[in-house]
Formats: C-alpha cells, sequence, structure tokens
C-alpha cells in the first residue's frame, strides 16, 4: 500500500475510533485498565465479560450504545493478533447452544396441534441465532457501525485460514451483510470531479485494476468522453462499495493505454457509439461474495442508453489474470503445442520472453499466443467453469467473448499476468439473458465466431 494510501486509512481510523469513544463516555461507560493491543489472556477474561454485557444490554438503550461503541473503539484499537483472538472468542463462546437447538426440534416434532408448533417454531429459529448476532445489531446502530461489520467481517475471512472456528462469525457476518446491500437499498451514482473530495480520495485507494497514479490521472478519467459510476449505501455515503469506470469511444477499443493516455485528445461523448467498460473495483474486502458488480454494469447499461441514445456497443476491456500461469504451466509440461515441441529451444525462448516481459521479443508469436488466450477462456474449465475468475464473472453476467487484443496491456502487471493480451466481453442487451442461462445451467461459454475459430485452431494445435 502506497504511503498516501496508508495515511489516509490512518486518518480515518482516528476519526472514527475517537466518535465512539465519546458515545461511551458520554453513556458513562468506565471500563478498569486500558486492553493491549494482543489481547493476551487476562485482558480477553475482561472482554468476554464486556461481550455479555453488551448482549444482555441491561440498563437501558443509552448504556447498551454505550457499551457497544466502547467495544468497538476497543476493537479497533487492537492488533491483528488482538483482533483474531476477539473473533475467536466470538465464534467459540457467543454461538448457538447445539444442545438447545436439538431439545427445541425435538419438541417440536413431537407438537401435536398447529398453534403450538408454530409457538415452538419461533423458539427453534431464536435458538438457532447466535447470541453474538445481538451484537453486531448494536455495533450497527451505531455512526458508521454498518462500515464497522463490513471491516470486520473482512478479518474475518483472513483469519480463518488459521482458525477455522472463525468461519462461524464469517458466516454470520455474511447473511447479515447480504441482507442490508441487497441491490434494492443502493444508489446508483455517477462520480464526476465535483464530487466530495472524501470520496473522490478513495477511488485513488481503491482502484484494483488500472492504478490511478495521481489526482491529474484521476481527472483525466472524469473528462466529459468518460464515465464512473459507483454503487453506495446510505448508511456509507461516502464509501464507493463498487465502481466502473467507462470511456466513450468510437468502436471497441482494444488498447487500455489508450483509453488511460492524458495526452489523448477528449472527445464529445455524443458522438461515441461504443461504451468500453475498461476497469471494474470492489472496494470493500468483506463484502465478499455479496453480489455487486453484475446489477452494477446492468444499471450503468441502463443509464447510459438512456443518455446517449448514439451507443450501439456496450463492452468490456478485460484483463486475463489467470492466463500467464495457466500458459507457463503448458509451455513447462510435455503438452503439445504447435511449432514448441517440448523440450525446443523455441519454447526455452518463448518462457524467457515471457518473464523478462520482453514485448520486441513477443512479437515473433503473436498469432499463437493470441489463439492460445481464446482457447484459454472458451475451452479450458475447472469442472464446468472457466478457470480464468474475470471470464466467469462476466459471463455469468451474460456476455459473451468477443475480441482477444494483442498487447492490450503493455504494463509490468499486464504482461506477468496476461501476456499483454486483453479480451473484449461483449454485452448485447438482447442476449445477457439467453447468455447467462446458458452459462448457470449447463457451463456454455458465449462466443464470438472470431473467438471460437481461434479457440479451436489453438486446441488442434495441441493434439
Amino acid at each position: 500500500m502506497s504511503e498516501s494510501a496508508v495515511s489516509f486509512w490512518d486518518r480515518a481510523l482516528r476519526q472514527f475510533s475517537g466518535t465512539w469513544q465519546e458515545l461511551a463516555e458520554a453513556a458513562l461507560v468506565r471500563v478498569a485498565g486500558k486492553v493491549r493491543p494482543h489481547l493476551p489472556d487476562d485482558d480477553l477474561v475482561r472482554i468476554r465479560e464486556r461481550v455479555a454485557e453488551c448482549i444482555a444490554a441491561r440498563g437501558g438503550e443509552s448504556l447498551a450504545r454505550g457499551r457497544a461503541a466502547d467495544l468497538g473503539h476497543t476493537y479497533l484499537d487492537l492488533d491483528s493478533r488482538g483482533r483474531q483472538r476477539f473473533l475467536l472468542l466470538l465464534a467459540q463462546e457467543f454461538d448457538i447452544d447445539l444442545a438447545e437447538v436439538e431439545a427445541e426440534a425435538q419438541a417440536l416434532l413431537k407438537a401435536a396441534d398447529a398453534g403450538t408448533k408454530r409457538a415452538l417454531a419461533g423458539s427453534l429459529r431464536d435458538a438457532t441465532e447466535a447470541p453474538r448476532h445481538k451484537l453486531f445489531l448494536q455495533f450497527n446502530g451505531l455512526p458508521d457501525g454498518l462500515k464497522f461489520l463490513v471491516d470486520m467481517r473482512a478479518d474475518a475471512l483472513a483469519f480463518t485460514r488459521q482458525e477455522p472456528i472463525i468461519q462461524r462469525v464469517d458466516d454470520d457476518l455474511r447473511r447479515l451483510l447480504s441482507t442490508w446491500f441487497d441491490v434494492g437499498f443502493l444508489e446508483l451514482r455517477r462520480l464526476t470531479w465535483q464530487s466530495p473530495a472524501a470520496l473522490l480520495e478513495k477511488l485513488i485507494v481503491y482502484e484494483a485494476v488500472h492504478e490511478i497514479a495521481s489526482w491529474d490521472d484521476l481527472k483525466n478519467r472524469l473528462e466529459a468522453d468518460r464515465r464512473m459510476f459507483a454503487f453506495i449505501h446510505p448508511n456509507m455515503p461516502e464509501e464507493p462499495l463498487i465502481f466502473v469506470e467507462v470511456a466513450l469511444v468510437s468502436g471497441m477499443a482494444g488498447n487500455v493505454q489508450a483509453l488511460l493516455d492524458p495526452a489523448a485528445p477528449v472527445g464529445r461523448a455524443e458522438n461515441a457509439d461504443a461504451a468500453i467498460f475498461y476497469s471494474i473495483s470492489n472496494t470493500q474486502k468483506g463484502l465478499a461474495g455479496v453480489s455487486l458488480g453484475d446489477f452494477l454494469i446492468k444499471r450503468v447499461v441502463a443509464e447510459l442508453a438512456r443518455e446517449l441514445p448514439a451507443l450501439k456497443t456496450f463492452a468490456t476491456l478485460s484483463p486475463m489474470p489467470g492466463f500467464r500461469r495457466w500458459l507457463d504451466g503448458l509451455l513447462e509440461s510435455d503438452a503439445p503445442l504447435a511449432d514448441l515441441d517440448p523440450g525446443s529451444a523455441v519454447r526455452g525462448e518463448l518462457l524467457t520472453a515471457l518473464r523478462q516481459g520482453d514485448r520486441d521479443a513477443l512479437e515473433r508469436w503473436r498469432d499463437p499466443l493470441v489463439a492460445l488466450g481464446a482457447r484459454y477462456l472458451v475451452r479450458e474449465k475447472r469442472g464446468d467453469r472457466p478457470l480464468d475468475p474475470v471470464a466467469r464473472f462476466h459471463l455469468a453476467n451474460g456476455a459473451r467473448v468477443e475480441r482477444i487484443n494483442w498487447m492490450g496491456d503493455r504494463s509490468a502487471k499486464g504482461l506477468a499476468e496476461s501476456a499483454g493480451l486483453m479480451v473484449n466481453y461483449l454485452y448485447r442487451v438482447d442476449d445477457i439473458a439467453a447468455n447467462h442461462e446458458a452459462f448457470v445451467t449447463r457451463g456454455k461459454v458465449a462466443a464470438s465466431s472470431e473467438a471460437r475459430a481461434l479457440s479451436r485452431r489453438a486446441a488442434q494445435a495441441a493434439r
């Protein structure tokens, strides 16, 4: 993370934590002694008592709110080890009581009349809700509490590999967040140079596909022939949940450096016939698994079609982030490839050029690499789904593989991940529903005749 990004998060954390400390003090919540950041055993005992007090919610709303604010403030001050121990405590000691669940279930099965069954069904539902759920609801009621829970879930996701039991906390938070971040609650907002500075600053930090190098770079991406849209939650008004960057151009763009060139003349949006989605960034790790991107693209397509009726083509210019990994494995194996026999010097030369990111040397293999890119996207699967994660997203969303672009991304990242290749996924409004259904139910990859022909050529050469 850059120095500017670190300072940004430091400022946000101080403001966030300070607000909650003020709430706790206003409610006259007092805690004896400061909890140490790594949460050693004696401090963990005190945290257990404070969690139990929050869940019990005794003393009225003001006191309960103050206790939750104090506990949240304490969590924010913990280091990584301390947060892991905090979440482990919630997973182990504030989980559902399986004996109680079994007893309620048995009582329901034995009940004779409908009224008793309904009452017992309610009791069973309550028994299957972990006590920590009440704590999460209290956090959500605090200023910026929703953002706090999103970040807590990000922590839980990070810790589950070391402590699998924390998955229980993650599951609870995922279910809550999936409800609270239903697309019906979200605002689609166009972002411009006049948007709040605090919001624009976060775009620079969050951009995950093509780094925004400076404020001038960001301003270039907000010019008249560009559009940027984000989903915003009303309880997180200055936090873009996911945002997409769009270039309004003539024809289907195949080179991202050309789109990002600050020296390129600014076009007139009303003269464009194509909207190219060249970057989609999820900003909140804690919302992993909560569906946002598919709705965002469809909403933006509809918005642009209304604003600019001359637009006829809606497509992405997307990376192929798993291609190099797959290609390197193929080249290092004994798998037959056209003109690249196992162990041949030519095969070694290609591997060297790829690893050195030598664009001039790679030009020699332009045609076979483009064909292999098509094969990778259209034919290579794990189960009935494409290997490539970006392909899985767009194909499930109803797009089709349209065109493979040679040296579409000449950056070091583009060469390292995709051998410089990029792909256009085409969103044809009339075909989206059918493509989605075929992909979801049968694993069928929608692709243009050109992409299919290239994939067949690469597949035949491998026999």
